[in-house]
């Protein structure tokens, strides 16, 4: 209780606030931040100015992290995760190539080709095909054509200490009245870190470069036609919660897009992406001498599609209707050696050649009933066919299993808004349907080293239905904004582990086997409280609360669930100069789950602070910033750290931004 009252006091009385002071110069515009859509509110990046795109993403109230190591986190939306949630680049259905889930969509991003992130709850985020936690859209850099002829750019360097981690991001665009290319290269290379008890993180290091180009031609003055390219690849990423590291990662994202608008009528605009994108993960133990037995496992994932969708509007109601379609391949193998690496003893398919073929419509509706009162309400239909190659081994458990899966998925959502004077209130409910993942319907044993049981997917699981509503409020005058955002889900056939009565182990680290298998139902809830206030005009500040509970059936908790958390800072600016301090931690965890590997942990508190300058050199306008995370290197590590691998400790980073 003591550590409450502690938090509570914080939370009232040293909140702050990050807000934006309106430009007064050129020199202003370089402070780009990265534009965080969710439930209709702008979040800002967090406290530094050159952050990864996990960083920029933790940001966002909704979505928390599964960490496995300084690189690639995994994603939770509303506490679910990442399979129960879609998560795309520009409506485009990307799939990781790793078993482990060391790959999911953002690790193929950098935050210098991005524009926005657009965050949809449950089944507002069904425009890009079935959900049920909701929808993660990485909107793409694009440059807008321009009357005159203009080339620009931004470059971004820095380094922090605590990992020895160096990055250098660079940006080009041309505008013209017909023509427009953009480009961006990144690369970012970091070394083991050290916790707050000065000990290093073995593991921890990782290299990665990302670059993009994208052309545009007006065809008319109403329509154009783009191209769209992405080539990441990292190498040598260790991860100190996992018992392998990865040593090649790469990808290639491509799309067409065909863009035309209407003047009349009650269509408003077509939109039309071809995509193709194809991912190579290779995880493997080379680099831990400790292992009795070394073991490879390569993974693929190809993926092809279509996107279209079309905007009506007629009087007071908007409209979206959206089609998606989608095929995807994903192999991953598992190869077994003794110390003796030619000499394999071991081989299976733990992704058995698995085809993903999905087509599907939604519509999204707006009725704007009057000035101060919307309706929002949609559907979604799709079908979902999964074809096994190699289907064998799932019948070494389920001597029944079909090869092929046919499903249909549907959801269905309303919601309603009203503003009354300063005050604004909100309602909604929702019903969709997902499938079982790949490596829920599929996967032959692969190993998690959280709870240390090999897991068998079940090809007869039944599709996850779920139920859920929502509400808000929200207060807004002058210098003061508050709201309160709640949702609770029941989901029924939640999928989960189970321990299996047959079947060995095949990893020697393993304690058993476990197959995926439904439980009768499942509940989430989620409550996010956020405060807003400007002191005066140069100070300003901020704070969030979000809580989180979720049970079985049984009453038994689920894993991977957020405990009470809190984000508190202030911001000084004036004319150039701008200073932010900010405090964030976890109050202690004690809903957590042993039957999936959990234990308690503590509550923590961290203290971050950065402080950056702009200025001009001629046409060049420059920032530069200076900062320390966990300024009083604190030793902790969190509900979500993967095997309790400690976080970072105290981190002095420094960063130059250039722009033209």
């Amino acid at each position: 209780m003591k550590a409450l009252h502690i938090a509570l006091v914080i939370l009232i009385i040293t909140t702050g606030i990050k807000a934006q002071e309106p430009a007064q110069d050129d020199t202003t515009r370089v402070l780009e931040e990265i534009k965080i859509k969710a439930a209709k509110r702008n979040i800002h990046a967090d406290i530094k100015q050159s952050t990864s795109i996990d960083e920029y993403l933790a940001a966002s109230e909704q979505v928390s992290f599964i960490k496995r190591g300084a690189y690639a986190w995994e994603p939770l939306l509303n506490n679910m995760t990442i399979e129960r949630s879609s998560i795309t680049i520009d409506g485009m259905h990307i799939f990781g190539a790793c078993t482990d889930k060391m790959d999911p969509v953002s690790t193929y991003l950098e935050s210098n080709n991005l524009s926005s992130i657009d965050i949809r709850s449950g089944q507002e985020g069904n425009m890009h095909g079935a959900t049920i936690g909701g929808n993660i859209d990485f909107k793409r850099k694009v440059t807008p054509f321009g009357l005159l002829k203009k080339w620009s750019g931004i470059y971004q360097t820095g380094v922090e200490w605590n990992n020895k981690q160096v990055f250098n991001l660079l940006n080009l665009s041309y505008s013209g009245k017909r023509f427009v290319t953009d480009g961006s290269i990144a690369y970012r290379k970091a070394g083991n870190y050290y916790d707050g008890n000065q000990e290093e993180v073995q593991h921890s290091q990782y290299s990665k470069l990302n670059a993009s180009a994208g052309l545009a031609y007006k065809t008319s003055e109403l329509s154009s036609i783009r191209l769209d390219a992405i080539f990441d690849v990292a190498k040598d990423v260790g991860y100190p919660a996992l018992p392998m590291d990865l040593w090649l990662s790469r990808a290639i994202i491509t799309s067409a897009t065909y863009k035309q608008l209407f003047e009349k009528g009650s269509i408003r605009s077509w939109n039309t992406k071809l995509y193709f994108n194809a991912v190579e993960h290779y995880m493997d133990d080379t680099k831990r001498p400790e292992n009795l037995v070394h073991m490879d496992m390569p993974g693929w994932s190809t993926t092809y599609g279509m996107v279209s969708n079309l905007q009506l509007e007629h009087r007071k109601l908007v409209s979206n209707i959206q089609f998606n379609g989608y095929n995807n391949l994903s192999i991953a193998e598992m190869r077994m050696y003794p110390q003796d690496r030619s000499k394999r003893t071991m081989f299976a398919y733990s992704w058995p050649w698995v085809t993903t073929t999905y087509g599907g419509v939604s519509v999204n509706n707006v009725w704007m009933r009057s000035e101060n009162t919307m309706l929002r309400f949609g559907a979604s239909l799709g079908y979902h066919y999964n074809y096994s190659r190699y289907v064998e081994f799932n019948r070494i458990f389920y001597p029944h299993a079909s090869q092929k899966n046919k499903r249909i998925l549907t959801g269905l959502h309303v919601g309603y808004e009203k503003k009354f004077n300063a005050f604004d209130f909100s309602l909604g409910a929702g019903y969709g349907q997902r499938a079982p993942s790949v490596s829920e319907g599929y996967g032959y044993y692969i190993y998690n080293s959280f709870d240390r049981y090999d897991y068998v997917g079940n090809p007869n699981l039944k599709n996850e239905i779920s139920y859920e509503v929502n509400a808000g409020v929200g207060f807004q005058k002058e210098e003061l904004h508050l709201s309160i955002k709640t949702n609770y889900f029941h989901i029924r056939n939640y999928i989960v582990g189970k321990v299996l009565s047959i079947g060995s182990p095949m990893n020697y680290q393993s304690v058993g086997v476990k197959a995926y298998s439904s439980l009768k139902y499942a509940r989430i809830f989620n409550a996010t409280a956020h405060l807003r206030y400007d002191i005066w005009k140069h100070l300003h500040w901020e704070s969030s609360m979000t809580y989180a509970r979720a049970t079985d059936n049984t009453g038994t908790n689920l894993p991977f669930i957020r405990p009470l958390h809190y984000n508190t800072s202030l911001m000084w600016m004036r004319h150039h100069f701008h200073i932010k301090t900010m405090l964030q931690g976890d109050f202690a965890h004690v809903n957590y789950s042993p039957e999936y590997g959990e234990r308690s942990k503590p509550a923590y508190m961290i203290w971050n602070i950065a402080a950056d300058y702009a200025f001009a050199l001629h046409d060049i306008n420059a920032v530069i910033q200076l900062g320390v995370e966990n300024l009083l290197n604190k030793q902790y590590s969190t509900y979500a750290d993967w095997g309790n691998i400690p976080r970072m400790g105290r981190n002095l980073f420094m960063s130059l931004k250039l722009a033209l």
